[in-house]
């Protein structure tokens, strides 16, 4: 009998540590992230560039018209000098948005935390941009600023991105 449960615990515990996150590799295996299991692809492109874009369930009625998402974006760059041309440009694009105003400070060198409207809505924004064997690598998380979930759902959001952060920047 005690074989059978510690068998039973062991399996339960090995699907518990498999059903936590998706793995997802980019560029040929040159970039690799986990994600959590409930995070959903809503789009996946092929090409110049790579993209994944995960939708964040956020469980009240606020999803209706806002969407949380979270996109990692996979460009190949000819050396540092076209990346740093690459995250000028994104960095303008953002500072482009109506109602664009930063926030906090940056977790690293290449990261923006900012907020800004998007269609009448405001929302908060998190890039992070690294350098990796000439790829541009973006992670964008986005999420309405107000959200009716509560502050623990934006804590949850905030913590699933920043693993994706630390996944990407190995």
């Amino acid at each position: 009998m005690i074989l059978f449960r510690s068998f039973f615990l062991a399996g339960a515990l090995l699907l518990a540590g498999t059903a936590c996150a998706t793995d997802v590799s980019m560029a040929g295996g040159e970039v690799a992230f986990s994600t959590p299991d409930n995070w959903v692809t809503i789009m996946e492109t092929q090409g110049l560039p790579e993209m994944r874009v995960f939708q964040v369930p956020d469980p009240s009625p606020t999803a209706r018209d806002n969407l949380a998402s979270v996109t990692v974006e996979v460009e190949p760059v000819g050396g540092l000098a076209a990346f740093e041309g690459y995250v000028a440009n994104a960095t303008r694009k953002a500072k482009a948005l109506d109602g664009y105003s930063a926030i906090g400070s940056p977790d690293g060198p290449n990261s923006h935390a900012y907020t800004a409207q998007d269609h009448g809505t405001a929302y908060h924004y998190d890039e992070r941009y690294w350098f990796r064997n000439n790829h541009a690598v973006r992670l964008r998380c986005a999420r309405p600023a107000r959200s009716e979930a509560g502050a623990a759902w934006a804590a949850a959001f905030d913590k699933g991105c920043d693993a994706v952060a630390t996944d990407l920047a190995r």
